[in-house]
């Protein structure tokens, strides 16, 4: 029996049994699992392709109020691609690295992510899932971090932990994946190239969309998808991520099964956007091994919960979920995962 998402005041969910590891976890798929088509990879960029030219249609043919139904469909469909150059980053796209590297390159040029310094920092947030200080990806604040860090980011902290949650990954975007310093001199090269390739496509075809169709033919075929596609890259991996029974843990505490099998959250979302997706949202088995290609992903979730059913968190999207999320899971709390904004202000008022 799987588990469902719990409310703040339930206990911490956790492995509770040193015996199961990475290994084991891994060792009870299918091999199946593992398996890659070319036929399915290939089907998945047509699907994105259709989507996304469906979407690009909507937005020519509709009338002005229909347009933003049209701009959040095309930037759901643009998420197809991210999902695809997602794959090629953990080179489970094709079984030759430089298919996936120029798939993976076509694939998030349209998004404007440079995809090696994308591949290197999302691998390593597989690598250090849910361990606190070290994780970049939507890792809380402690207390006295964010108490210490400044008006500007605590400001910007606290925006992205609440309503404004579907800004995050911009913020990520524009700090994160374009200064190749702040990588390893080995990939700095990698790094280079791909800045070089998404500035090369901004630096055609957005003039030429301007020059065409004006400030407001920018902003209507490229910057709000743009933004519908970052809601959903935001909430993914967020909620996948987030729950106030699901805690992060200090370094010396942390394990990587507990960390993979029970801190990554399985979420339903409506069948079109998991169409659209690529099943993105079943994030735990992608979490227990990148080799899995997105299309085997379910296969791999029912083996999950055959086997290791107790420590399967499953949820649905809703508003329920991400008031809960937006409302109590703001700054890291050892003794029950997160503390919130209003909390944390109560506490410092009292002392």
């Amino acid at each position: 029996m799987t588990a469902s998402l719990i409310k703040p005041e339930s206990k911490l969910r956790s492995l509770d049994n040193p015996e199961v590891t990475m290994q084991k976890i891994i060792q009870s798929l299918p091999k199946a699992c593992f398996e890659k088509n070319a036929r399915k990879a290939w089907t998945e960029v047509v699907v994105t392709v259709l989507g996304v030219a469906l979407g690009y249609a909507a937005i020519v043919f509709s009338p002005w109020y229909l347009l933003p139904f049209a701009w959040f469909f095309t930037g759901t469909a643009l998420t197809g691609f991210f999902v695809i150059g997602h794959d090629c980053a953990h080179r489970s796209f094709a079984k030759k690295r430089w298919v996936n590297d120029v798939v993976g390159h076509i694939c998030m040029m349209p998004l404007i992510y440079p995809f090696h310094g994308w591949r290197i920092m999302h691998n390593f947030h597989h690598v250090h899932t849910n361990e606190l200080d070290v994780d970049n990806a939507w890792r809380p604040f402690s207390t006295e971090e964010y108490d210490g860090c400044g008006p500007v980011v605590a400001g910007a902290y606290k925006v992205i932990r609440g309503r404004l949650w579907w800004i995050g990954s911009i913020i990520h975007w524009f700090n994160l994946h374009f200064d190749w310093r702040q990588y390893d001199e080995k990939d700095q090269a990698d790094i280079k190239l791909s800045v070089a390739v998404v500035v090369l496509f901004g630096a055609i075809a957005f003039p030429t969309l301007i020059l065409t169709t004006g400030v407001w033919g920018f902003i209507k075929f490229w910057l709000l998808p743009w933004m519908g596609y970052h809601f959903w890259m935001s909430t993914f991996t967020l909620v996948h991520h987030t729950a106030p029974d699901v805690a992060f843990k200090p370094t010396d505490e942390w394990n990587p099964a507990e960390a993979q099998l029970v801190g990554s959250i399985h979420c339903d979302y409506p069948w079109w956007i998991t169409f659209l997706c690529h099943d993105i949202n079943v994030h735990i088995p992608h979490h227990v091994s990148t080799a899995i290609p997105s299309y085997n992903l379910r296969m791999a979730h029912e083996s999950l919960k055959e086997n290791w059913g107790e420590y399967v968190c499953e949820t649905k999207f809703d508003l329920e979920l991400i008031k809960t999320i937006t409302d109590d899971c703001h700054l890291y709390e050892p003794e029950k995962a997160y503390q919130s904004f209003k909390e944390h202000q109560a506490k410092a008022a009292r002392s």
